[in-house]
């Protein structure tokens, strides 16, 4: 049976960075530490005065075509994911190939070209669906070009306004790929929620704390659908496991959350048994009330142990790295989580080939997806392609002056002009209006 996974994949961040502790939590009047350790976050990023989702795309989807020496005819489907679009009709995906077009021979005319939107869980379904597009057959040969692209601002003032971010990622998507491959099984936990939305607003509407018991049910709904057809999860099989990551702080709570799910009916539960007694039954409880407080107890627990404090450094920590310089990227999130696990386990010199990623996808609204991915031999060689920590560093540092300019130059609502903090360099650039007010772009040597 043809492997069928991703190939390659590319990162782009924001060129601005806002310090959390030393610029934003003093004009807020907090602790550093509510930022830090509480949320998890060091630094958000954000885009340039010239800088948008297209841009970021098309520069992370041509750093990887690139290096990959991959023409316009090698590529037969993008597409792009994002929920930070501007248009209703023309997909992100077509700007960004008409980017592409601006630097390669050749074009993408004969290439599928779409647009996924389910909040942030839409970049993995874009990988579904061109993983789908291969196993069927229909991609000739060609290979997919997967872009998850956002900007993640929050209105000032507003309470996720401290985990805002600004990035793309770009995946190729092939048989026989050179990362990692995608399992066939998947599962799913899906229902009609409103815990975060943007109706007709560019600025998200959020429940904060119906949010996180959203994200935490459809995560757990979705890893017991994956184990109905993949089997029992025992958390020794698993390498990493790279979680959607709004911020770190909530995937410290879906880490415990599944840890204890998959350790329960193990000798992993008897061995903690000696320290903090077996997990509650339900069968055990007169009621559902008794029930969930003997659960919190067992959790609250269980986090204290030496035992899961250890899987958790190993296992999960090392996917928030990344994240806790950029903040969230939303439909790029758990992609980047994924390239913050590799990138840590081939600094450590860690031999990854064979082992297996557990990749926890969620989208409000809401939906979560389970499913695993096995590392590719050769995977250092993709890892050790990226410039991430580059990037990170070329940053321009903005004032708490320089933020408020850039947050109103991506308001949509406000008409403000404001020079660029940095200078483009061999980048995609937005260049202003067209005579339908579409948006225009040019590649800067």
């Amino acid at each position: 049976m043809t492997a069928v996974g991703i190939d390659a994949i590319e990162v782009w961040t924001g060129n601005l960075k806002l310090d959390l502790p030393g610029t934003f939590a003093p004009q807020k009047g907090e602790d550093p530490e509510k930022y830090t350790k509480g949320l998890g976050l060091n630094a958000s990023s954000f885009p340039d005065s010239y800088e948008d989702i297209v841009t970021m795309a098309a520069n992370a989807a041509h750093r990887l075509m690139e290096r990959k020496g991959l023409e316009p005819d090698d590529i037969g489907r993008i597409d792009v994911a994002t929920e930070s679009a501007f248009d209703n009709s023309k997909p992100v995906s077509t700007y960004v190939a008409g980017c592409l077009e601006q630097v390669f021979d050749g074009d993408f005319h004969h290439a599928n070209k779409g647009e996924r939107k389910f909040a942030c869980i839409a970049g993995t379904q874009s990988l579904d669906d061109a993983y789908n597009w291969i196993k069927a057959g229909r991609n000739r040969g060609r290979a997919a070009l997967v872009i998850a692209t956002d900007t993640a601002l929050y209105a000032r003032g507003d309470a996720g306004e401290a985990t805002q971010g600004a990035g793309a990622v770009a995946m190729l998507i092939t048989e026989e790929p050179g990362l990692v491959e995608l399992s066939t099984e998947q599962g799913y936990g899906s229902a009609d929620e409103t815990d975060f939305l943007k109706p007709n607003q560019q600025f998200p509407s959020v429940d904060g704390k119906r949010s996180v018991k959203v994200y935490l049910a459809r995560m757990r709904e979705a890893l017991e659908d994956y184990e109905s057809v993949a089997g029992d999860v025992h958390p020794d099989d698993l390498a990493f496991i790279p979680f959607h990551t709004p911020f770190p702080g909530m995937v410290r709570k879906a880490g415990l959350l599944g840890y204890r799910h998959i350790t329960r009916d193990t000798a992993i539960e008897d061995d903690l048994a000696e320290e903090i007694g077996r997990q509650p039954r339900a069968e055990a409880f007169d009621d559902e009330e008794s029930y969930h407080d003997a659960l919190r107890e067992y959790m609250d627990a269980l986090k204290g142990t030496e035992r899961y404090r250890e899987w958790y450094a190993q296992t999960i920590d090392p996917t928030l790295e990344v994240s806790r310089e950029v903040g969230n990227w939303y439909t790029g999130s758990v992609h980047l989580a994924r390239t913050s696990a590799l990138k840590h386990a081939l600094e450590a010199g860690r031999d990854l080939a064979g082992e297996t990623l557990l990749v926890g996808s969620y989208g409000s609204g809401a939906q979560a997806e389970i499913h695993a991915e096995t590392v590719c031999d050769g995977w250092e060689a993709e890892i050790e392609a990226l410039n991430v920590d580059e990037q990170l560093a070329a940053r321009y540092d903005m004032s708490w002056a320089d933020y408020e300019q850039i947050h109103d130059a991506h308001n949509h609502d406000m008409d403000v002009d404001v020079e660029e903090f940095t200078a483009p360099d061999a980048e995609f650039v937005f260049d202003g209006w067209g005579r339908m007010g579409e948006r225009k772009y040019r590649y800067v040597d």
